[in-house]
């Protein structure tokens, strides 16, 4: 008996709307949406309860660390389905929810009008209405006075005109009591800088910066490569890792299991005696010509973007200082990884002591954003827990809500799109392995749409130090432009590594390796040799910087084009208005094609307007539309990219 009225009172005490079907959501709110500083955040929620009573509803959103939360209200758009906006300023972590209750003003006002329509008698009505108004609590001074005066008004006359005035309707609604608020739960958001949306990197070894053969490069050589660099229209110069390098089982050339004397070893096998994650490999230089470096490259426009693995050499001094938190095998020697990888420590992350092993893992970051570092390239996410990386860039991101942290990892999809959620500002995609119009289309379809483009900022790469593709193995010079300009049209963020302009190709027989990578030795390069395509990957590069609508990922359309080897597409940005529209072969032979852009309307003042024109961003030359597009004459020997801004 007691457990039936218990029930009831239960049930009695619930909520009394439903705010269901929230967008945006990841995964129920379990994971943090992501948006860009300045970005009008867009929230949609389905609001209901029992009746017809009139619903009110706001949206509340505050930083995470803040006590107050500001409003705003949200919109009926018919069907229960409300919409409410707000706009963060500032990179950082916030939270956001949704409050609904009853007008009950409103709902009274409501009544009473209809009631009016159909003759029926309202003196009861009003004078309910006027006891509501006595109940009114919390007004500003403005409201209330509002609220002082028609009720006085209608003591006064009893015309209940008094009570149906408009402002006395807004006066209440902010301030009679809601008894039946309901609160939504909170929901987590991850605001970035611009950048997370919008960069172009440029990956280099280091120690291959000297222009003296055989010799170690050197911070200062990095430093005389900057201007050239920026000319070339990159804004992220991105390091490999740049620390001590181990000894005991360093690798040699090509990734022999054993270096000859000199050979350098692989940047990824972090520590010697000279220091670990915090310490610079002594022959780049020092501490100061790194701040010399950062300083150069502020001027030119480019951030510092550092390869950040959390493994370990032999030789690092942490197997010195805490054997804890590492695992030893039955002889007392360190574990290794397993064959390729034999010059690599991995820590054991659940360690008796792995509080002191993450803390200095996010220390080590710590020291590098001190000296100027804004962007984290972290490798070796297969080899540390979840629950790690969840917790390292919230540790970050709460300190410095500016840095952004990439998700360097080529995992299985899940794995991949797990750690998106966990926070990583921009992530590795598979685009180095879609080469068919259908993998295309597919791939970047997928991440452009709901829920993925709300957590998951591709970053496509064209080649990496671990990853020279198939396709650009015959060292065409049309290929590589062909996959350069896909990376830097289809998604805001782009990246190549050094060597790709001067169309490097050779590979170890049948691998995605490069033969001689300067993973194990030092390379010197003459970065003007005939046949670069450096003034081209400038040329594109300008091209986004100059169009909005290629300096964001979500807003995708292909276009159904005929030729099954050239893929076309439209990129469109709201604010300000742009869009651009891409044709790009995918194949080496000459073709004509018919581009369809009859549906295509851009915003002029506020106003869509069909497309009448287009303009090669690469030549000037502007084509008119006659019968719903153009046709196209692609010569991928020449130019395998046509760019074209749409005019009205």
């Amino acid at each position: 008996m007691n457990k039936t009225i218990q029930t009831v009172e239960s049930a009695a005490a619930g909520s009394a709307f439903l705010i269901e079907d929230i967008y945006p959501l990841i995964d129920g709110g379990r994971f943090a949406v992501k948006r860009i500083a300045g970005d009008r955040v867009e929230v949609w929620a389905d609001i209901y309860r029992d009746g017809e009573a009139t619903i009110r509803a706001a949206l509340i959103w505050r930083g995470e660390q803040d006590r107050e939360w500001r409003r705003e209200p949200m919109t009926h758009h018919g069907d229960d389905r409300w919409c409410g906006a707000f706009t963060p300023t500032e990179a950082g972590q916030y939270v956001y929810a949704i409050e609904a209750w009853t007008d009950e003003f409103a709902t009274w006002r409501h009544g009473l009008e209809r009631k009016q329509l159909s003759g029926g008698d309202v003196t009861l009505d009003a004078i309910e209405g006027a006891g509501l108004l006595t109940k009114a609590h919390g007004a500003r001074q403005d409201a209330a006075a509002v609220i002082f005066r028609q009720c006085e008004d209608y003591l006064q006359n009893g015309d209940v005109a008094s009570l149906l005035a408009t402002d006395l309707g807004e006066a209440m609604a902010e301030s009679q009591a809601r008894p039946d608020l309901t609160r939504s739960p909170n929901f987590p958001l991850i605001v970035d800088r611009d950048k997370a949306r919008f960069s172009a990197w440029y990956q280099m070894m280091p120690r291959s910066q000297s222009t003296v053969a055989g010799r170690h490069g050197t911070l200062r050589d990095c430093i005389a490569r900057v201007p050239d660099i920026a000319a070339m229209g990159f804004d992220v110069l991105y390091f490999t890792p740049i620390h001590p390098i181990g000894r005991t089982s360093r690798k040699g050339r090509n990734n022999a299991p054993v270096a000859t004397e000199g050979e350098p070893g692989s940047p990824y096998a972090i520590g010697s005696a000279e220091g670990g994650h915090d310490a610079l490999h002594p022959e780049l230089g020092t501490i100061e010509d790194f701040r010399a470096l950062v300083a150069t490259c502020l001027e030119y426009g480019l951030e510092i973007a550092l390869d950040f693995a959390v493994q370990c050499s032999p030789d690092h001094p942490w197997l010195r200082q805490h054997p804890e938190w590492f695992k030893w095998r039955p002889d007392r020697s360190v574990r290794t990884a397993d064959g390729p990888y034999s010059d690599i420590v991995i820590p054991d992350f659940a360690s008796v002591d792995r509080v002191g092993l993450w803390n200095a893992f996010r220390n080590a970051m710590l020291f590098w954003i001190d000296h100027g570092v804004t962007i984290f390239a972290i490798d070796n996410h297969d080899t540390a827990p979840l629950p790690f990386w969840e917790w390292l860039v919230h540790e970050i991101r709460q300190r410095h809500p500016e840095v952004i942290l990439f998700a360097k990892t080529f995992a299985r999809p899940k794995l991949m799109k797990g750690l998106a959620k966990l926070g990583f500002a921009q992530s590795f995609s598979y685009f180095p392995w879609r080469t068919a119009k259908w993998e295309l289309e597919q791939y970047l379809g997928e991440l452009s749409r709901y829920p993925e483009r709300d957590f998951y900022r591709a970053n496509l790469f064209v080649n990496t130090p671990d990853l020279l593709p198939y396709h650009l193995q015959s060292g065409e010079a049309w290929m590589f432009k062909s996959r350069v300009a896909l990376a830097a049209t289809l998604s805001g963020n782009y990246g190549l590594y050094s060597g790709f302009e001067l169309l490097e190709h050779e590979a170890v027989p049948g691998h995605e390796e490069y033969q001689d990578s300067e993973k194990y030795q030092i390379r010197q390069r003459d970065w003007d040799k005939s046949g670069n395509i450096k003034p081209w990957i400038t040329a594109l590069n300008r091209i986004r910087n100059d169009n909005p609508a290629l300096q964001q990922t979500t807003n995708l359309r292909f276009l159904g084009i005929e030729d099954g080897e050239t893929i076309a597409f439209v990129r469109a940005a709201a604010e300000p208005a742009n869009t651009v529209v891409a044709a790009i072969a995918l194949s080496r032979h000459v073709r004509e094609t018919w581009l369809p852009l009859g549906d295509l309307t851009i915003d002029v003042g506020g106003e869509r307007r069909p497309v009448t024109a287009v303009e090669n961003l690469m030549t000037g030359e502007q084509s008119r539309i006659e019968w719903g597009g153009i046709k196209l004459r692609i010569d991928p020997d020449r130019d395998p990219a046509l760019l074209f801004r749409c005019l009205a």
